[in-house]
């Protein structure tokens, strides 16, 4: 009875390609035994023969895209199996005398049947050479999975073959010892080149052998004449410790196809370290990224100045006294701080800077305006100030600017406040000090707090929790000249803006050029986090709302 064995649903992928097939026309496969490997952009998986059988026909090859419903293989049921296994398996749980099971065995020696021991044949050298590799003239060795002295069983792999089209794995087609490896890894053969030499195995039993079959439940004849079994290689006799912690260093014994093995080279994984999860220990493509994201997440055990840098290689320390005088200072506390937290955020977060202007001419004029009025008061507006309102009707507008990145990259965190940090020099370094909840404070208070906390930090009296909870950071240096710049964002924040010094500058308004106060403006971004466009946007807003002072209302 033909079977015909079709790919089963695999989900949402519309297609999927066929990357490795498992089995050779002629096969005789058990119940659940995988046929071929599928893999869409989302993971792999081994398809499984839904009854035993004998393999009549593949219709379909490595690197075939497929969708569900194509057919794979065309198998032969053999219709005696059933019922053979059906009474070896009551034979197994029916009690039987020792006399019983003689008398099974002897009837099978007696029956027109060739026993396996018989069509044994003694130890011989054998020599497996490169099979026929399809078009390919020449191909190149990437892998010798085995080396001498190795036991091995019939169909283990022998090396690796890769052309420029597909990669695959060489299998002997009989147990046996490797004598001699006849080729290196790097070489290019062809059909026909010699590849390994063996020791085929003895296949005639041993005495306890013998007993052993003896103790098992007698197959009946109908069941050998129904299917011609492969024989069945005993399981090999456990290695010394040595050896096998050799074999899972050099990966030569792990079971994985030809794209596994193709992908762990690519990543530089020793097979033999990676857990499998595929049906009968084979290492799928998920289980290598697995490992990968596994040693990518442990601590690393480099120094501590390669911790710092990221991994990339430090700044050689250079004598230079050699060269001239030199005088060494301590940096203070501040500046150790300040370039551990800059260094930091340089190497982690992917900096973009985006340059806009605007036109503050008639703040300008409205905010000198005020310091007239307040001066009674002992108050004084900077522009600072109204950099702070515009940042925060900004940050309400465009929430992503007020928001974190999680380090799994998995969720934004996006605040419902707004602290608004603000760069402040001093003699011991560069501090910023956070006004708190900007948005419900007026320019004026803003004006008075961003006073009183550039003053605490000048005289060293800022508190530690004024430095902490920003949300967005803005460092001005309007006072010192300047026409743009790239601020170093201040991680985890994703952006931070910079203001240089503002300056009077022709701009035509459709009938004639107009002298306009224009103030720079330099916003650095996180780009994990933003895009350009937004960045973009932001800055534009900010512009319109400096321009215009009556936005900050709406």
């Amino acid at each position: 009875m033909a079977l015909q064995v079709l790919v089963p649903d695999v989900g949402d992928a519309a297609e999927v390609e066929i990357i490795e097939i498992l089995v050779s026309v002629g096969d005789v496969i058990a119940k659940d035994d995988s046929l071929v490997v599928l893999e869409s952009d989302k993971a792999s998986m081994e398809i499984p023969t839904p009854e035993g059988g004998k393999v009549v026909s593949i219709a379909v090859k490595e690197g075939d895209i497929v969708d569900e419903g194509t057919l794979i293989i065309e198998l032969e049921i053999a219709t005696a199996v059933e019922p053979a296994m059906q009474s070896a398996a009551n034979e197994k749980n029916t009690p039987k005398s020792v006399s019983d099971e003689s008398q099974e065995v002897m009837a099978a020696q007696e029956s027109d049947q060739v026993s396996p021991v018989q069509a044994s044949s003694a130890p011989k050298e054998q020599i497996i050479a490169v099979p026929d590799v399809g078009g390919a003239d020449e191909v190149l060795v990437t892998d010798v999975l085995v080396k001498v002295g190795d036991a091995l069983e019939a169909e283990d792999s022998l090396v690796v073959l890769e052309s420029d089209k597909a990669s695959m794995e060489i299998p002997t087609p009989v147990a046996g010892e490797v004598l001699e490896i006849l080729v290196e890894e790097g070489a290019e053969v062809k059909e026909g080149d010699a590849l390994v030499r063996l020791m085929a195995a003895d296949q005639t039993s041993d005495p306890s052998e013998t007993a052993s079959a003896q103790a098992a439940p007698a197959v009946s004849a109908a069941t050998v004449e129904a299917v011609p079994l492969k024989p069945v290689s005993t399981p090999a006799a456990p290695q010394p410790v040595a050896t096998l912690a050799s074999s899972l260093e050099t990966s030569a014994l792990v079971h994985a196809g030809p794209a596994v093995r193709k992908q762990a080279r690519e990543y530089g994984v020793d097979l033999g370290e990676v857990i499998p999860s595929g049906q009968k220990s084979r290492i799928l493509k998920e289980d290598i990224q697995n490992f990968v994201k596994q040693r990518l997440s442990e601590p690393s055990s480099k120094s501590s100045a390669d911790a710092v840098s990221g991994g990339i290689p430090p700044i050689p320390d250079v004598d230079f006294s050699r060269f001239g005088v030199i005088e060494m200072v301590q940096l203070s506390r501040i500046r150790k701080a300040s370039a551990k937290n800059l260094h930091r955020s340089w190497v982690n977060v992917p900096h973009v800077t985006q340059f806009d202007e605007a036109d503050i001419t008639e703040l300008e004029a409205f905010r000198k305006s005020q310091n007239i009025e307040l001066a009674k008061t002992g108050n004084k507006i900077t522009p600072l100030a109204f950099l702070v309102k515009a940042c925060v009707n900004a940050l309400i507008k465009y929430p992503q600017f007020n928001a974190s990145i999680e380090s799994s990259f998995d969720h934004m965190v996006y605040k419902k406040y707004y602290n608004i940090g603000v760069a402040v020099e001093t003699p011991d370094g560069l501090v910023v000090p956070v006004i708190k909840d900007a948005d419900k404070k007026g320019v004026i208070q803003v004006a008075q707090e961003t006073a009183e906390l550039a003053a605490l930090a000048r005289e060293k009296k800022l508190p530690m929790d004024a430095m902490q909870g920003g949300t967005f950071s803005i460092s001005s240096l309007g006072g010192i000249g300047g026409t743009a710049f790239t601020p170093i964002v201040n991680a985890p924040e994703v952006a931070i803006l910079g203001v240089s010094k503002s300056k009077m500058a022709p701009v035509y308004d459709g009938i004639e050029f107009q002298p306009r106060n224009i103030l720079p403006l330099s916003l650095s971004y996180d780009h994990r986090a933003i895009d350009g466009a937004e960045a973009a946007r932001f800055t534009a807003h900010i512009a319109q709302v400096l321009s215009d002072l009556k936005r900050l209302i709406l």
